[in-house]
């Protein structure tokens, strides 16, 4: 057990000192980015260091695989060149007992990547979002999806428009058996419409079939209710708005994608890049193991039999090619050209096969 918790231990060194190392890097390059973004005079220093760290978590997330390889690297060159492998090696270990301890640990990791830094990641990517948008254009518009249907809110300096709708298309431009509600940028309600459609169109949402009751300017709003068969409702949202305010799989936590996805499908809106996103989030503790055994297929071996540089190099690119690989089956499946499993599975599971094969042909000959 003590060099069960040697290895580990140094490999979740190495593992926080790559992580550490791109960290910094990545949050001195968004500094850079929001001060280019934004006018200095709007936003100052604080608010761009803020906007940095909450953007952060979700840089860091999608390079975890890269960040594996790499401390596995950081781990054997430096076991092989203190000669640590051979003692191992010597005292009657194998290769794969001595990948038992960073595969675990490896292991360890992806489940908490995707248990709590997930939903981390989650939470800072919207407040990040609303937060851009606030300092961008002074509004915010949100969309949810909930037991009643589908949920949608835009704001604009002078109130807040509250929409809800039992159902809709798929990219969220016509909703059905839909209410507004608007209120005063105090909160106050100001008016309510009812329609049994809403269209997008450029500029405005079209309403058919609208009744309309004055909240703010009656006393009794229903006696000075009125019907439209079409009206307009000025609205500066646009298809794309709509499709990203709760189309990004990775806002929302894991914990909660299961009852989301149940939720869009009864709403009407297709699901499968959710479904995809899930299937590779639980996927992912079986992608660091095989980054792990990649990185050590290429580099357990000692430093003088040479050639170091090289097999460096190769395990790098066949990182970088499962990591590519991985992303391109992922849209593929979001596409709908592979099925939800096979395109979330398939990429971690091949490279833990011919990973393992590798070592035991480096190992045994």
């Amino acid at each position: 057990m003590i060099l069960y918790r040697y290895f580990a231990f140094r490999y979740l060194k190495a593992f926080a000192g790559v992580f550490g190392v791109f960290g910094g890097i990545m949050l001195m390059i968004d500094v850079v980015e929001q001060i280019n973004r934004f006018d200095s005079e709007e936003v100052g220093m604080p608010e761009v260091i803020q906007l940095s760290l909450l953007h952060l978590p979700s840089l860091m997330y999608p390079i975890l695989p890269l960040v594996t390889i790499l401390a596995t690297l950081v781990l054997f060159l430096g076991l092989a060149r203190s000669s640590e492998l051979v003692v191992t090696r010597a005292a009657g270990w194998s290769g794969l007992r001595a990948l038992v301890a960073p595969v675990g640990v490896a292991l360890v990791l992806g489940i908490l990547s995707v248990s709590i830094f997930n939903p981390i990641v989650a939470a800072t990517s919207k407040q990040y979002e609303s937060t851009v948008s606030r300092y961008a254009t002074g509004k915010e518009s949100v969309l949810s999806i909930s037991q009643e249907g589908l949920w949608l809110r835009q704001g604009s300096p002078d109130g807040q428009t509250v929409i809800r709708a039992s159902g809709t298309n798929l990219d969220g431009t016509k909703l059905v058996d839909v209410s507004f509600l608007t209120f005063t940028a105090n909160g106050t309600p100001m008016t309510r419409i009812e329609a049994g459609s809403a269209e997008l169109t450029p500029g405005a949402w079209v309403l058919k079939d609208a009744k309309k009751w004055p909240l703010l300017s009656s006393a009794n709003p229903e006696r000075d209710a009125k019907l439209f068969d079409e009206m307009e409702i000025p609205s500066d949202l646009t298809r794309e708005e709509i499709r990203d305010s709760f189309g990004t799989p990775s806002s929302i936590p894991i914990w909660e994608l299961p009852a989301f996805i149940d939720r869009l499908d009864r709403a009407g809106f297709s699901a499968r890049q959710h479904r995809v996103w899930l299937q590779s989030e639980l996927a992912l503790p079986l992608l660091l193991v095989a980054m792990v055994l990649v990185g050590a297929g290429f580099t357990m071996r000692h430093t003088r039999f040479g050639g170091t540089g090289p097999m460096v190099l190769g395990a790098l690119l066949m990182g970088f090619s499962l990591f590519f690989i991985r992303n391109f089956a992922q849209v593929l499946g979001e596409n709908g050209q592979l099925p939800v499993y096979l395109a979330a599975w398939s990429p971690p599971i091949a490279a833990t096969l011919l990973a393992l094969a590798l070592i035991l042909h480096m190992e045994d000959g």
